[in-house]
């Protein structure tokens, strides 16, 4: 960790975080305190998610049809972030059970071409997705806020637990978040979570997250060793699937 990142949260976190976790050109970003900047990490999920929202409120407002709508407000939280998250779901699907050890593993975790593995996580990832985005579209829209708001604070908390699956790659490259990151980023998560999904059920999506981001960890010990920007990116997706899931039961 560098004596920047042992810092106080800065202003600029926040554009370094957009310019991380999504394709978004916010002015006056740079590439210092990428690991430092991930308590801004649910900021970005919240802005994504707000504009998710927005689209599909606006849509079921013009009449159309509640599954078309969810599906259009979908779509644009793979375009904002380029499909980072959704692309390491794919490669570790691939990487995991496409690989007969942790040399072959981590070798097509880096191979940008997807397997059957990867296309089948996606399909599931992403129909599951859609289907809890109509649900809660039409009672409690913003508690799809919250579920992107948890789900990128458990990357912050995942990324400053694990160790390093290999010696480069993104992860290793953005660094390892201090503690007082990634617990800022816990802690703006649960406040934004409690405002837009309420207390109690904020509380029990968080605690779904965490079972969730810990199991893709453990996953990914077992299987390469450690932790990758895929890996993070693949706790994010599964992550969000547990808080929305959590989050449609009990606001039903």
């Amino acid at each position: 960790m560098s004596d920047t990142d042992a810092l106080p949260p800065q202003p600029r976190d926040v554009i370094r975080a957009f310019h991380l976790l999504s394709r978004i050109p916010l002015p006056g970003g740079d590439g210092a305190r990428a690991a430092a900047s991930a308590w801004a990490w649910p900021l970005v999920g919240a802005a994504i998610a707000a504009f998710q929202v927005g689209l599909g409120v606006v849509l079921l407002a013009l009449g159309v049809p509640i599954w078309a709508a969810a599906g259009l407000a979908l779509a644009p939280g793979v375009v904002l972030t380029g499909g980072l998250h959704e692309d390491g779901l794919a490669d570790c699907a691939d990487g995991f059970w496409g690989g007969y050890d942790r040399a072959r593993r981590l070798e097509i975790l880096k191979d940008s071409r997807v397997g059957s593995y990867g296309v089948l996580a996606m399909i599931f990832a992403i129909g599951l997705r859609w289907a809890l985005f109509a649900s809660l579209l039409t009672f409690a829209p913003l508690a799809l806020i919250a579920a992107a708001m948890l789900s990128r604070a458990a990357m912050s908390m995942l990324m400053a637990w694990m160790p390093f699956a290999r010696d480069n790659g993104l992860a290793r490259h953005v660094g390892r978040p201090p503690i007082w990151s990634a617990a800022l980023a816990v802690g703006l998560a649960l406040v934004g979570g409690a405002i837009y999904a309420g207390l109690a059920p904020a509380i029990l999506a968080a605690l779904a997250v965490a079972a969730s981001s810990a199991a893709v960890g453990s996953l990914a010990r077992a299987k390469i060793g450690g932790q990758t920007g895929d890996v993070l990116g693949a706790a994010q997706v599964i992550g969000e699937i547990a808080a929305l899931l959590v989050l449609a039961t009990l606001l039903n």
